[in-house]
């Protein structure tokens, strides 16, 4: 028995995943377009642009899969995190796998970062729910300055989830305080050349390989 398998977690991820299913691209006015001219490609990967794409989804929940879930449940609690990061909260889906595995733990920090308000909202709603929002910090805004400060001394899990075209910056962020033996997680990584080169980089000091469809996993070093 796990705190991810029993009441109130396990059911809420199965009314949000099953919402999260219903909810596409082509039900939202705007986006379908945008898919279709292939807009979303360049503009997942702008940096200067992905605020424009992420916007026009404020009403997606832009979920992880159950599978990726699991595995960041998996990874967090294996490997005894008590303290995570989040980029990309977005309704709270994985954050609720995460969280569920620092209860599990004993306890412990997550710092997650969402740019869209509303998201904000129902992910704090979903938290509150699944008896979690004790163990988590919800940072509203850019991420680039929401984890610019105030981190752990060491943080033992990354989960990268955001913006793709940010998944350097993140990094760069967040990889002095990351500890040896932890892990990194990044999702639609494959949006993101730059990440994917330095994290397959062995010089970089990190052990990496895809996982699944469009996730990349990656164990820091040293």
């Amino acid at each position: 028995m796990s705190t991810l398998t029993t009441a109130p977690v396990a059911s809420l991820l199965d009314r949000l995943f099953a919402e999260a299913a219903r909810i596409t691209p082509s039900s939202i006015p705007g986006v379908a377009d945008m898919m279709a001219r292939g807009d979303h490609t360049h503009l997942m990967r702008s940096k200067t642009e992905y605020r424009r794409f992420y916007s026009a989804l404020k009403d997606m929940p832009l979920a992880v899969s159950r599978e990726a879930g699991t595995l960041l449940y998996m990874l967090a609690r294996g490997s005894n995190a008590r303290t995570i990061v989040e980029f990309g909260t977005s309704f709270g889906l994985s954050t609720l796998h995460l969280a569920a595995a620092l209860r599990d733990n004993g306890g412990g920090r997550l710092i997650t970062t969402e740019f869209e308000p509303s998201k904000v909202a129902r992910a704090r709603e979903n938290l509150t729910e699944g008896c979690l929002i004790d163990l988590v910090e919800i940072r509203e805004g850019d991420a680039l300055q929401t984890l610019a400060t105030d981190l752990p001394q060491t943080i033992d899990l990354l989960l990268l989830d955001g913006a793709k075209a940010l998944y350097p910056e993140i990094l760069d962020l967040v990889e002095g305080r990351l500890r040896p033996g932890a892990y990194i997680l990044a999702d639609n990584a494959d949006h993101s050349p730059d990440y994917l080169a330095r994290v397959r980089d062995p010089a970089n000091g990190y052990l990496s390989l895809p996982f699944g469809e469009d996730v990349e996993l990656s164990l820091k070093l040293r």
